[in-house]
């Protein structure tokens, strides 16, 4: 029986844009909604994929989720304990880590990757001894794929590869030994060649020591290959959520559809012209009345335009966003 490690319901982050003094005077101030009412789960060892276009509200919801961005609204319930507006989050922070895009800007440059690795421990009083953080952190570098770890220690960012310094940003996060990892697009800057080994490794731990990942990603087929479950994300919004099966093999939602359209599928050779989806993607602090993709969708109807969807439950675990699937299943 699979075990809930992270429930998020209704979870909403708003931002107020900031105006002129004139505007600020009169006019009604600007909401960013950059995370509306987002709502899934997570067991313990699962992988599930955020997926969309930038500016979806895929890394913004994993920072509301980490505490690392003000929440406005909904609840994030971590290993059965409430973690929205908890004031102590000392152990919270212990369990639950992140990974960045860009290891350059996360590492701190005049530090020693040793250092970089080890500072979690330190700071969060997980060791007692400098003998006993010099041997965790050979484990973590050896575990990194960073060996022999004598040859990293006195190494700082600007000396490494990017393969290397996202393997040591992934260490320094593993370090902790975390039920949690939040991972933003760990491997859309590096290479082809050095993507396989960092995803590698990541499954790894993941299978190891049950590690669950929330992985963040614009790339569609890379989350069809390493993920459990899959939520399509479009301004704030997820648009569907299932198995990776049913996202791929099965997919209900238009945007879901336009996504699968572009992408690369092994053994299968295009016949006929892709689908584009027409037009810009609406700015997210602009009000929208209906479905928020509903500009962008060729089966709009009028009420798409007026009212907003429900989540339709087209299968066990797969829900779908549309008006369209609720006329479906009562036709059914």
């Amino acid at each position: 029986m699979s075990e809930k490690l992270l429930e998020v319901k209704d979870l909403k982050v708003y931002f107020e844009m900031k105006k002129g003094f004139a505007q600020s005077l009169f006019g009604k101030p600007e909401v960013l909604k950059a995370v509306d009412g987002v709502s899934f789960s997570l067991d313990k060892g699962e992988i599930l994929s955020l997926v969309g276009e930038s500016g979806s509200g895929k890394t913004t919801t994993a920072k509301a989720i980490l505490q690392l961005v003000p929440v406005t609204g909904g609840s994030v319930v971590f290993n059965g304990e409430e973690i929205v507006g908890k004031k102590d989050l000392s152990e919270f922070r212990k369990k639950a880590q992140m990974i960045y895009q860009d290891p350059y800007q996360s590492l701190n440059p005049r530090q020693y990757i040793s250092d970089i690795v080890g500072e979690p421990l330190m700071v969060n009083e997980l060791v007692s001894t400098i003998e006993e953080r010099d041997e965790r952190i050979r484990e973590a570098l050896e575990e990194a794929a960073l060996v022999p770890p004598e040859d990293y220690w006195f190494r700082r960012p600007f000396e490494l590869s990017g393969g290397q310094r996202q393997r040591a940003a992934i260490a320094g996060s593993l370090i902790m030994k975390p039920d949690l990892v939040a991972a933003d697009e760990p491997v859309s800057m590096l290479d082809a060649s050095i993507r396989t080994g960092i995803i590698d490794f990541m499954l790894k731990e993941r299978d190891l020591k049950g590690v669950a990942y929330l992985f963040i990603t614009h790339d569609l087929s890379l989350a069809w290959l390493i993920s459990d479950k899959i939520a399509i994300m479009y301004l704030g919004k997820i648009m569907e959520i299932g198995s990776a099966a049913d996202i791929v093999k099965n997919a209900k939602h238009p945007y879901t559809k336009a996504l699968l359209d572009i992408m690369p599928i092994p053994g299968k050779t295009l016949t006929g012209k892709r689908k584009i989806l027409e037009g810009e993607t609406p700015n997210a602090s602009s009000e929208i009345r209906g479905c928020k993709f509903c500009g962008r969708c060729p089966y709009v109807m009028g009420i798409c335009k007026e009212t907003e969807p429900e989540y339709i439950e087209v299968s066990p675990g797969h829900q779908v966003y549309c008006h369209r699937m609720k006329e479906e299943t009562e036709d059914e």
